[in-house]
């Protein structure tokens, strides 16, 4: 069973988000809050971490972008964050994703997507919505800052484990990546998990981050 925590400052899209997941088995709403507060608040109430995070963006009283830093700073066990997004709120992205959120949707997204995203979420994979990533990734190196080289970061990797984390920077799925290499999906699936565990990663997005803020790719 997949726990689900809920923020979105409008009630209404709360209550369509709810009754969406606790339509499905697999899945099981343990909250909901209209902003980052009382987010904070009633997660740490919570026996254990929901698995996952729903996180609007733009709240207020405290913004998704603070609430997920917040919430995912310091040790111990993290629920996966996924931000609801527009494409209006694209600046956002950036910051987003150093803040640790693991993947993105668009609010208005079908139903089968969303609850498509918190399984891939919850099963330790990044989302990047197909419908928003190239355009995200764009918008996020345009207002990342200028890159700090550190190839000596890389030395652990292999040639071929650098040529699929470049892929993975461009936006790429695994199976783009797999047809590109003219690799299967799951060595493509093994070589990505390869790249986290080396450069001590917790999934796709900070991958984008780290490759884009160290050079190893360029828009």
């Amino acid at each position: 069973m997949t726990t689900v925590f809920i923020v979105d400052d409008q009630a209404m899209v709360r209550e369509s988000f709810a009754s969406l997941l606790k339509a499905q088995p697999s899945l099981a709403v343990v909250g909901q809050a209209g902003d980052g507060i009382e987010a904070l608040a009633g997660i740490s109430a919570l026996p254990a971490p929901p698995d996952v995070v729903l996180m609007d963006i733009r709240m207020p009283v405290m913004d998704g972008l603070e609430a997920t830093r917040r919430l995912l700073e310091g040790d111990g066990d993290k629920p996966k964050v996924i931000v609801l997004t527009t494409f209006h709120l694209d600046d956002y992205v950036y910051e987003a994703l150093r803040a640790g959120a693991s993947g993105f949707l668009l609010k208005d997204a079908p139903s089968a997507e969303l609850i498509t995203a918190i399984g891939v979420v919850a099963a330790g994979d990044a989302l990047l919505s197909p419908a928003v990533t190239k355009r995200l990734i764009t918008n996020f190196v345009a207002s990342a800052p200028d890159p700090r080289p550190s190839p000596a970061r890389f030395d652990v990797l292999t040639e071929r484990e650098r040529e699929v984390l470049r892929l993975i920077a461009k936006g790429r799925s695994n199976p783009e990546i797999a047809a590109d290499l003219v690799l299967s999906a799951q060595t493509v699936k093994t070589y990505v998990g390869r790249i986290l565990a080396k450069l001590g990663l917790r999934d796709r997005a900070q991958a984008i981050v780290l490759a884009y803020e160290t050079g190893l790719v360029s828009p």
